[in-house]
């Protein structure tokens, strides 16, 4: 149940014609206060230590043990971790039976034999023929037991075909060459420890490759790995990489974007031994497989890999959990580094795998600001201009030279922000007070909050009528630079549509951030405009955030031996402009999280926000038994009416933080307290 005071295990007895089926890891349907609800069988055991009267199990919706032991531990400790319930963490953790796609898989494994397929040690059935015994159930708070009709056209998966995959030969001596620790991890894998690696990328490097070496050194090893991404475009590169390391029937893909058939389909695949590698998306993070020997994410950073539902977890700290719990070797990468991946450094849970820095120069591109000294003497305007004459000259360079140029811009659309011509002042809603904004040259503005036209706007100001930018969206810069290099091409890559590749010859590309398409032998130039946008932003990653996207766009930059050049809008002096001239995004690390353990910030600290009405607010914090050093910040105005508290404490004390919280959550629920609390255990986004 979701609800926080009925988050435990009950008893249930097992009738006899339901022995056979009811193993641990099924899913159930059980008799509860009256209603029929679905339930997971976690435990068989032979006696129960409730002394009243014990409810027979209904029936077993499917004999599929789809919950691996090492699963539902493992959603136990997210749940506890971050304050929630053990059916929300299922509920992510197990996708929606589907059942004419479990029926294929029974009738091939009936066809041929599949010892990989047989349930894993630990699960065994209950005595046969014996009486009826007591299990521990788990009821759920969704409906699993329905089945889907899965789409006509839908064939198995390539590489599922009865037989064993040919073997995977341990990667060669030049992989990770370019890392001096990067072979003796892979010998690691490949032995069967459990190294744990913090990776800083090269410039260009091929990252999807890399995954798949160490991948590859893991099944040599004869064990299983789960590879975390944060979208689909990466993970059709990683998985294009995989298939070139592995061969065919190593590895499956996991994503939500999959729909429900093919989903449910290469989740049974590792259910049941079928294949030894998963890959996906978040979607991937609880994947069952057997015998794991490796968890990596890649751009831990990137905050696709945040769970928008209930109770929020992160990806990489589910991964991390996992290889603490499974003694598992864990490989956290990225062109930069996240505080979260400089503390595993610092104390030393894991080790860094860097290139030396003469590495670094022979593959990073010429890195040039245009708001230091230097470039302010030669170019007054640079300071205030949005294109300044820098990053114009390293555009038209580079078009001669017939090499492509991204231009990457922080904010979408035409004109996102608009003020009056007059006086400046913001432009408004009327209804509503949200930001107009302009969709194109003749559009009329429109509100970005409630839709509204606002065809007769004036400004309550000075009366004015006439339109200026605030802030020039991707379309606009599209617009502008197309004009200013007639006959070059130009393409937009955002939120309508996103590139994987283009050309190498010369052309324009505007991408928003994460957007940014790779181009064949890298973009000659990347133009990054707009740093304001990223760094004014009231948000405690504001900095790592602005250098994240900023490496990973000038990562796809050609050498500065080849032509390659990143301009950057911005002053030089900053920290953030100063990791990314000299690529060094662990010093940026080290530097951030220690002005965070200075300030109390996540995550030297544990923090928790409590959301809701203030008097919900209230009535929580009240009930809560929070540890003596918790300090309560707040309360700040939130959405609506709501108001935010924030809840910190050092991280010896976060599972007492945690279960404080979860337990007065359940005693609001158990009174049904009719208004709702969101609670967060370190939210990406604090303010």
């Amino acid at each position: 149940m979701p609800l926080a005071h009925l988050d435990r295990p009950f008893d249930y007895l097992v009738p006899a014609e339901l022995d056979a089926d009811a193993v641990p890891g099924v899913r159930v349907k059980v008799r509860f206060a009256g209603q029929l609800v679905d339930g997971w069988l976690l435990e068989r055991a032979d006696d129960s230590g409730h002394t009243g009267r014990l409810a027979y199990l209904e029936k077993v919706v499917s004999p599929e043990p789809v919950l691996a032991p090492e699963v539902a531990r493992l959603a136990r400790a997210v749940a506890d971790r971050y304050a929630g319930s053990l059916a929300d963490v299922l509920r992510l953790a197990v996708p929606p039976r589907h059942a004419r796609v479990e029926k294929e898989v029974r009738a091939r494994a009936a066809a041929v034999p599949d010892e990989g397929s047989a349930v894993p040690a630990g699960d065994a059935t209950g005595p046969d023929g014996g009486p009826a015994g007591a299990g521990v159930v788990e009821p759920a708070g969704t409906q699993a037991g329905a089945g889907v009709v899965e789409p006509a056209g839908d064939q198995p998966r390539p590489g599922q075909d009865p037989g064993d995959p040919a073997p995977v030969a341990a990667p060669g001596p030049d992989a990770w060459r370019d890392y001096p620790a990067g072979p003796a991890m892979l010998r690691a894998l490949a032995d069967g420890r459990a190294p744990r690696a913090v990776w800083s990328a090269l410039p260009g490097e091929d990252w999807p490759a890399r995954y798949a070496e160490a991948v590859a050194a893991t099944v040599a090893g004869g064990r299983g790995a789960v590879v975390v991404v944060a979208d689909n475009r990466d993970l059709d590169r990683l998985d294009a990489a995989l298939h070139d390391a592995l061969g065919p029937g190593w590895h499956v893909c996991l994503s939500a974007a999959l729909g429900p058939a093919r989903r449910y389909r290469a989740f049974l695949a590792a259910r049941r031994g079928d294949v030894a590698v998963v890959v996906g998306t978040r979607a991937a993070m609880f994947a069952p497989v057997a015998r794991l020997g490796l968890v990596a994410i890649w751009d831990d950073g990137d905050d696709l890999h945040a769970e928008p539902r209930a109770p929020y977890p992160h990806a990489r700290d589910v991964l991390l959990t996992r290889a603490h719990q499974g003694d598992t070797g864990a490989l956290v990468g990225g062109y930069t580094r996240t505080a979260e991946a400089q503390l595993l450094v610092e104390t030393g849970w894991a080790r860094e795998v860097l290139p030396d820095r003469a590495t670094v120069r022979a593959r990073m591109p010429v890195i040039a600001p245009t708001g230091d000294d230097p470039q302010l003497a030669r170019d007054p305007g640079a300071a205030t201009a949005r294109l300044p004459s820098l990053a114009w000259s390293t555009a038209r360079e580079s078009l001669r030279a017939d090499l492509p140029v991204l231009v990457q811009v922080p904010r979408r659309g035409y004109l996102p922000s608009v003020a009056c011509a007059e006086c400046r002042t913001p432009a408004r809603c009327p209804h509503c007070a949200g930001p107009l904004a302009l969709p194109s040259a003749e559009g009329t503005p429109a509100c970005r909050w409630c839709g509204r036209v606002a065809a007769a706007y004036a400004c309550p100001e000075c009366g004015g009528r006439r339109l200026r930018a605030s802030v020039t969206g991707a379309r606009r810069t599209a617009e502008e630079l197309g004009r200013a290099f007639p006959g070059v091409p130009v393409r937009t890559s955002g939120r309508e549509e996103v590139l994987a590749t283009v050309p190498g010859g010369a052309g324009l590309v505007i991408a928003t951030p994460g957007a940014e398409p790779v181009a064949e032998g890298g973009f000659g130039a990347v133009l990054l405009l707009d740093s304001w946008a990223l760094l004014t932003r009231a948000d405690l990653r504001a900095g790592e955030e602005a250098l994240r996207r900023w490496l990973a766009a000038a990562a796809l930059a050609r050498p500065a031996s080849t032509g390659g050049r990143v301009v950057v809008v911005a002053d030089g002096a900053l920290a953030p402009v100063q990791a990314l001239l000299r690529w060094d995004a662990g010093w940026f690390a080290a530097r951030e999280l220690a002005e965070r353990r200075e300030l109390g910030f996540p995550p030297a600290v544990r923090m928790a926000s409590v959301t809701g009405s203030p008097a919900a607010v209230a009535d929580l914090l009240a009930e809560a038994r929070l540890p003596a050093e918790a300090e309560l910040l707040g309360p700040v105005p939130a959405d609506g009416e709501r108001e935010r508290m924030l809840v910190r404490v050092p991280r010896a004390r976060a599972a007492a933080l945690a279960g404080a919280l979860r337990s007065a959550a359940g005693a609001r629920a158990a009174r049904k307290a009719a208004d709702p609390v969101r609670l967060q255990v370190d939210p990406l986004a604090l303010f």
